[in-house]
């Protein structure tokens, strides 16, 4: 059997989708079809969710009534984070590239009420009620120094077990956005009002929400993507 993976050619259309998803912040106001959005859930369901348990649920807008309520909260939130975390570039980040990234941002929150489409992924965990013996059994297994540690950092791991069952699944929907030629972007900025989303949207307040995910046709051109190249990330073995 040959293996020509090392061969360009022979590498699958997904890694091309990767290498040109670059955010796509500016959008024309032209409506996207509701079979091409129902294909973006389909694929972020497609996605694995922690012991199969599939407890997601997917709030996809496209009233520009409904847009238009949110608009006010997206400004809120962007100015929020252009004010703290997105007031200067990230470290190694070239200072004029980063100005082009926050002229992105503002034509987003400024042209916000004419998305064509938003897409807010949900999860809910079920509460856990793990039985006595299966407590001592768990601390056995781990050690008394590891039990103590995971009850210190119970909330962060609650958290990330959660968002484990999301993101899988939101990557999806953006790589299935990529593949349709639909300019989308993951956001957690709307987490900063996120009660106030949640009551704008009549999502139920036990419910948590995990990304607020524009979505629309491009005006700009897809990728390349510029990252770190992988000689500086990659560990073998070990750190």
């Amino acid at each position: 059997m040959s293996h020509d993976a090392g061969n360009p050619a022979a590498q699958p259309l997904l890694f091309d989708t990767m290498s040109t998803m670059r955010a796509m912040r500016r959008l024309k106001p032209d409506p996207v079809p509701d079979e091409l959005l129902e294909k973006l859930v389909q694929a972020a369901v497609w996605g694995p969710s922690g012991g199969n348990m599939q407890r997601y649920e997917y709030v996809v807008v496209t009233d520009p009534d409904v847009m238009a309520r949110l608009a006010p909260l997206w400004k809120r939130c962007v100015d929020a984070y252009l004010a703290t975390t997105g007031k200067h570039a990230p470290e190694g980040m070239d200072e004029a590239a980063y100005g082009r990234m926050v002229a992105a941002i503002e034509y987003q929150r400024d042209h916000f009420a004419r998305t064509p489409a938003l897409i807010i992924p949900c999860y809910r965990m079920p509460e856990q009620t793990p039985d006595e013996e299966g407590l001592k059994a768990s601390a056995a297994a781990l050690g008394e120094a590891a039990t103590r540690q995971l009850a210190r950092i119970q909330e962060r791991f609650g958290a990330l077990a959660e968002g484990s069952c999301v993101y899988p699944g939101v990557q999806n929907l953006l790589l299935a956005a990529r593949g349709l030629g639909l300019a989308a972007n993951i956001t957690v900025w709307h987490l900063m009002l996120e009660a106030e989303w949640k009551q704008a949207l009549g999502i139920p307040e036990e419910m948590h929400t995990f990304a607020a995910i524009p979505v629309g046709w491009p005006l700009g051109r897809f990728g390349p993507v510029r990252r770190r190249p992988v000689s500086e990330v990659l560990h073998r073995n070990g750190w």
